[in-house]
């Protein structure tokens, strides 16, 4: 007889929407971003529509975020610097854990 096999921890595999919050997140939250206050995001072609569409959704219905739609398809987000130095990330990590919860 052989040593029982241990079956192995199964992580939840991540949806799209979720991927695609946690880019944009971590775009978003990069400390040049922050420095900057703005960021240009990108569509891969491993996000699907639906899921581009709802981060977008909202991003758009985020106070304090504004949003271009440039001709190559992707989007340009812009934020004030507002007197407490963390607020603007705090306004961004919330709107995408509307969409991806993690």
């Amino acid at each position: 007889m052989g040593k029982p096999q241990k079956k192995q921890e199964q992580k939840p595999e991540m949806t799209g929407l979720e991927r695609l919050g946690l880019r944009v997140s971590s775009m978003i939250n990069h400390p040049v971003a922050q420095a900057q206050r703005w960021v240009t995001i990108h569509r891969l072609d491993t996000d699907g529509e639906r899921e581009w569409e709802e981060v977008m959704g909202v991003l758009s219905d985020t106070d304090g975020i504004d949003m271009t739609f440039n001709d190559d398809g992707t989007v340009t987000l812009r934020w004030e610097l507002i007197a407490r130095e963390d607020q603007s990330v705090e306004v961004a990590e919330s709107a995408i854990e509307k969409v991806a919860p993690f």
